[in-house]
């Protein structure tokens, strides 16, 4: 006891000059770090992200390295490009986000097929610090449950329902489910064939085709959903083929119980028979409570959608047909940033909206509204980026929008960097399913 107040007695002399050496810690320096986490887990794999933090000095570039144990493999990533060796992987970042302030931070997610988590991670060189990432390889957790079914990755709200051409043999619904978590497709398109009001896919394929089917039925397994897109910009028109409201009226009900959908998307890219669609489209509505959407052509970022497209809502609603409006952001005259183009022509759709159905608030209107960008190179030059992506999503999130699609799930992909408009990829540098990852966030 003596020893001990001894001691206490010499700190209390020697606290007063070693406090003036003290450094405050709200001024002290700390180094970037980078925290590992997981968004959700099916067993067999897992999304994660790691959120990078700046520190107390601004970031302007970073990278990220782990290695991945045997048995585990990267799938699909978005909001940075990877570089891999093996099982070693270097994250960099991308043009939009390797900026980070002092105090600020950044993420960027990927998916796993396996249970093993990354090992030895190093940001810019150095241990990532604050992170949970272990630096061994973990031990596999024993197996708790019998079932072999595998549970697609979390993500992918009904909201958003990208376009796939149904027509081509890949990618399988089933396979963008699994590595992405999107469960939700459009299929398009629904047309009528060399026999005339005879609807097939692409005016081509018959509607009960086994890949077809058996692609629709395995996604259904999953939890996912369909929705019919008749239309588009070629072919024979269901709309122009089918020549009564009876003959429409059964052609599209032929096409969504081939399928077990109960959702179609009218998508007008030419002269069609209004009144008889709108006719056709009521009868669904009110016999089988089909839900309806109609995607329409954009004139200009101010104005909004063609005058043939307002004319087709205004016959639509005085026959109190209830629809959700896609405006094709893709391919019409902008000035100044597209992503900002692409608000002003959401915002100049919904103010027509609004003089359709006057006698809606603003948020049944902005209720009514979807959104529909053609990902990567546009047909007219314009580039829809990840950057015009969040941006676009970031609208959709404040207003409480209908939904998001976007052309197509066969097109997001970084296959052809550089490329034109074509229909197996963007055409722009992306990783494999980014645009997917970044609409699937949308809830509502």
């Amino acid at each position: 006891m003596k020893s001990k107040l001894a001691l206490a007695a010499l700190a209390a002399v020697v606290l007063p000059a070693a406090a003036l050496l003290v450094v405050s810690p709200a001024t002290a320096a700390t180094s970037p770090s980078a925290v590992f986490s997981t968004d959700s887990d099916w067993g067999s794999g897992y999304q994660a992200k790691y959120t990078i933090s700046a520190g107390s000095s601004a970031l302007t570039s970073w990278k990220l390295e782990f290695d991945l144990p045997a048995g585990s493999t990267l799938g699909s990533y978005w909001d940075a490009l990877d570089t891999a060796s093996g099982s070693h992987h270097s994250f960099a970042n991308r043009e939009y986000n390797g900026t980070v302030a002092a105090g600020a931070s950044t993420s960027f997610g990927f998916l796993v097929s396996g249970s093993g988590l990354p090992a030895n991670c190093k940001l810019n060189g150095q241990p990532c610090g604050g992170t949970t990432t272990p630096t061994t390889t973990p031990t596999t957790p024993p197996t708790t449950t019998t079932t072999t079914t595998t549970t697609p990755p979390g993500g992918g709200s009904a909201r958003v329902s990208p376009y796939i051409d149904i027509t081509m043999a890949t990618p399988s619904l089933v396979s963008v489910a699994d590595a992405t978590g999107q469960k939700n497709f459009t299929l398009a398109f629904a047309l009528g064939s060399s026999l005339g009001c005879d609807p097939q896919w692409g005016g081509t394929v018959p509607l009960l085709d086994a890949r077809i089917i058996n692609d629709v039925n395995a996604l259904r397994g999953l939890g996912g959903g369909v929705t019919v897109a008749s239309g588009g910009a070629l072919g024979p028109y269901l709309e122009n083929v089918c020549g009564s409201v009876d003959a429409l009226y059964n052609a599209y009900v032929k096409t969504l119980d081939a399928v077990g959908s109960n959702s179609l998307d009218v998508d007008v890219e030419a002269s069609i028979p209004t009144a008889t669609v709108n006719q056709a489209l009521l009868r669904l509505q009110q016999q089988r409570g089909t839900h309806i959407s109609y995607t329409l052509r954009i004139q200009g970022q101010d104005y909004g959608m063609d005058p043939f497209s307002v004319s087709i809502l205004q016959d639509a609603a005085s026959r109190g047909l209830n629809v959700v409006v896609n405006p094709m952001l893709m391919d019409f005259g902008y000035s100044g940033s597209w992503g900002d183009a692409l608000i002003s022509a959401a915002n100049a759709t919904l103010g027509q909206l609004k003089t359709i159905w006057p006698s809606k608030s603003d948020a049944e209107i902005k209720a009514m509204l979807g959104l529909t960008p053609m990902i990567g190179r546009n047909d007219t030059g314009s580039v829809t980026d990840q950057a015009a992506a969040r941006q676009l999503l970031a609208y959709a999130q404040s207003n409480h929008v209908a939904s998001i699609g976007f052309w197509s799930a066969g097109r997001d992909n970084g296959g052809c960097p550089g490329g034109g408009a074509v229909a197996y990829c963007s055409g722009i540098s992306q990783s494999t399913y980014e645009f997917t990852n970044i609409f699937k966030a949308y809830t509502g």
